[in-house]
C-alpha cells in the first residue's frame, strides 16, 4: 500500500482549522483464523504473537512500542485512553456478539514512536490498522 498517486487537497485556513486530525483505519482478518465470535483463547493469544513478532521488524517512523493489555499498567492504560488510542471492554455490541470473552488476554495496541501509527490486536478485527496526524492533510 502506498499514497502514490493521491492527490491531497488543499484547505483553507479556515477550513483547516476546524479539522483537529485526520485518521485512515482498515480493519483485517488473519487467514486460517476464525472471525472473533468463533475464535478461542489459544487462537487469540497466537494471533497477538504474531504481530508482536511483527511488529518488533518495524524501523524509522513506524518504530514503536506493544502494549499488551493483559498485565498493563494503569498509568500506561489511563494515559493511552486519555489520548484516545485504547480501546477497552464494555463495548455493548462487542458483548453481545460474545468478541469480550477471556478479556484482556491477547489483546493489545502498538503505537509508533510518533503516535502516528496505531496497531490494535483482537478489539473487534482481529487486526485494526490506523494512521493519523494533526490536521487536514493526508501525506
Amino acid at each position: 500500500m502506498t499514497a502514490d498517486g493521491i492527490v491531497n487537497h488543499e484547505f483553507s485556513a479556515e477550513d483547516s482549522a476546524m479539522i483537529n486530525s485526520t485518521r485512515i483505519r482498515v480493519g483485517r482478518n488473519l487467514a486460517d483464523y476464525p472471525l472473533g465470535p468463533g475464535i478461542t483463547k489459544a487462537q487469540r493469544d497466537e494471533i497477538m504473537n504474531r504481530v508482536v513478532e511483527a511488529c518488533k521488524t518495524f524501523e524509522g517512523d513506524l518504530k514503536g512500542t506493544f502494549y499488551p493489555l493483559d498485565g498493563m499498567s494503569k498509568e500506561t492504560s489511563e494515559k493511552l485512553i486519555n489520548d484516545h488510542f485504547l480501546f477497552k471492554q464494555g463495548d455493548r455490541f462487542l458483548e453481545a456478539c460474545n468478541l469480550n470473552r477471556d478479556w484482556p488476554s491477547g489483546r493489545g495496541i502498538f503505537h509508533n514512536d510518533d503516535k502516528t501509527f496505531l496497531v490494535w490486536v483482537n478489539e473487534e478485527d482481529q487486526l485494526r490498522i490506523i494512521s493519523m496526524q494533526p490536521g487536514a492533510s493526508i501525506y
